[in-house]
């Protein structure tokens, strides 16, 4: 699919390729602009399909499910968004192997 190509799904989403407008890494969510989605789709980090850090970049291309929604302002909302070529299985990422979702907490006492 080149840019700005899309097709209407018959589960009641869009699917279309657009590109970032805007996406606040920090927040974990933009915006993407696409000519299914007047006036923009809103995606959060955990629409996107990748393993680890997920996030997008302004001005990148990206294939997206949405669905109709008010969320901050806009009239859609990614329910799954990815960037490569290829649709990524909908199978949930096992979270435990990304490092980007590992921490740990050491607590040390002291009885002084």
């Amino acid at each position: 699919m080149g840019r700005g190509t899309h097709y209407r799904c018959h589960d009641g989403w869009v699917t279309s390729v657009g590109v970032v407008r805007d996406y606040d890494a920090g927040a974990g969510w933009g915006v993407v602009d696409a000519p299914d989605v007047p006036g923009g789709c809103w995606v959060h980090f955990s629409a996107i399909a990748a393993d680890g850090y997920r996030r997008l970049a302004t001005g990148e291309r990206v294939t997206f499910r949405a669905e109709r929604a008010a969320q901050d302002g806009l009239d859609f909302r990614a329910v799954k968004a990815w960037t490569g070529d290829v649709e990524p299985p909908d199978d949930p990422v096992d979270h435990r192997r990304s490092p980007a979702y590992r921490s740990s907490l050491r607590l040390t006492f002291s009885d002084e």
